[in-house]
This record gives structure tokens, sequence and C-alpha cells, in this order.
């Protein structure tokens, strides 16, 4: 039986990062996944319980049914689960790992310089609030 919540772990740093969170907030109406910045204690558990090693604050990661998803891989995991037709995305999974996380990382080593660095700060409401994880678990 799958989890009923996905966690993500993403750059709280990013301009970039936060878009795509708020982006996925938007499309995902079961409220399957969680968040939880790289900078954060909780990601710092995660980790270390995972075995997630030299991952950059490049990185997009995906826990998902004890799983672990990075890069590309991780994106097109999370456009499965979106409504719309995200899932479509999937397609991309056609070509070779190699040239995926090549795109993906050309885009993460460039986020800064084309998104900027520091996300502007926005109150969520309380539901979406509650889909962060801020807390040691």
């Amino acid at each position: 039986m799958e989890n009923l919540r996905h966690i993500i772990i993403f750059d709280g740093k990013c301009n970039l990062c936060n878009s795509s969170v708020n982006f996925i907030i938007k499309r995902d109406r079961k409220a399957l996944f969680l968040f939880t910045p790289l900078q954060s204690e909780v990601s710092q558990g995660l980790m270390c319980k995972y075995k997630i090693e030299g991952l950059g604050s490049d990185s997009i990661v995906l826990i998902k049914n004890e799983k672990v998803y990075q890069r590309a891989e991780a994106v097109f995991e999370i456009c499965k689960d979106l409504n719309g037709y995200y899932f479509l995305l999937r397609i991309f999974r056609i070509f070779p790992t190699s040239l995926t996380d090549f795109l993906y990382n050309l885009i993460a080593d460039n986020r800064y310089k084309i998104f900027g660095e520091k996300a502007e700060c926005t109150i969520p409401s309380e539901e979406v609030n509650s889909r962060f994880l801020i807390d040691p678990l």
C-alpha cells in the first residue's frame, strides 16, 4: 500500500525552487506532498535516515514510498502525481538519465543567475503552512 504523503527536499534560498514548490502546491489537490527546505534540521535527519550523500543545494529530492528520487528523476516522479496533464512529462524518461540529469544540472547551475538567489518571503495560509516540515521529526 502506498504512503499517502511524499516529502520534497528543496533549496529554501532559491527563487526557482520556491516557485516550483508553489507550482506543486497549486496542482496537488490531494495534498500528497510535504516540503522541507534543504537547510532545515528535518531535511538533515531525512538525508541521514535515507543515506543521501553528496547532496548539493542544486538538487531536488523526493522521498516517496521509502524510495529516494533525485534531480530529473524526482521531477518526473512529482509530475506523475500532479493534477492535470503534467504526468505526460514523464515521457522524457525515455531519454537516458545522463541526458536528463545533464539538462537538469544545466538549469540548476544557472538558477541563481536566471531566477535570483533569495526568494521573496510570502506568508502561507495555515493549510499550506501545515505541509512544510520545519521541526525535527
